[in-house]
């Protein structure tokens, strides 16, 4: 797959950074706002999603083995499973508790620990998605063959 027009591809570099920049918006102030890591992780997976659809598979270089996305994919809900589990350490015996001191409401550095779920289930939550479009992609490309 070779891309769009020049025309499509300039301007998906424009709105793709921006794109992303809105997801990770989403992500941080989640626990202020609608919306969070879900969320926030299917936009920034859109914007990459965009610029593969713009420029085409070659772009990120895609082959059959994609494993870059599903690396990502299992750090980030890792990583969250091991903040879960940091309460357990601390003494505190109720699984994903809050162990971070709860910050004044309203601030961005808040609420605990919800922030550090929001981005790490952001980041699981992009890398499945493009890791699930990556995977309809190859597989289509491999029909067509």
């Amino acid at each position: 797959m070779k891309g769009m027009t020049l025309i499509v591809k300039k301007t998906t570099q424009l709105i793709a950074g921006l794109i992303f920049l809105y997801g990770i918006y989403i992500i941080v102030h989640g626990h202020l706002t609608p919306g969070g890591g879900f969320a926030g992780g299917v936009i920034v997976a859109g914007s990459f999603i965009l610029l593969i659809l713009s420029y085409g598979s070659d772009f990120m270089n895609l082959t059959r083995k994609e494993t870059g996305s599903t690396i990502t994919e299992n750090t980030g809900i890792l990583i969250a499973l091991l903040i879960a589990l940091m309460g357990m350490a601390l003494g505190i015996k109720i699984f994903f508790s809050n162990w971070l001191p709860a910050g004044t409401v309203g601030e961005l550095v808040s609420a605990g620990v919800i922030p550090l779920y929001n981005i790490f289930i952001g980041i699981e939550v992009a890398a499945s998605i493009l890791t699930i479009f990556l995977a309809l992609l190859i597989f289509k490309e491999e029909v067509t063959k």
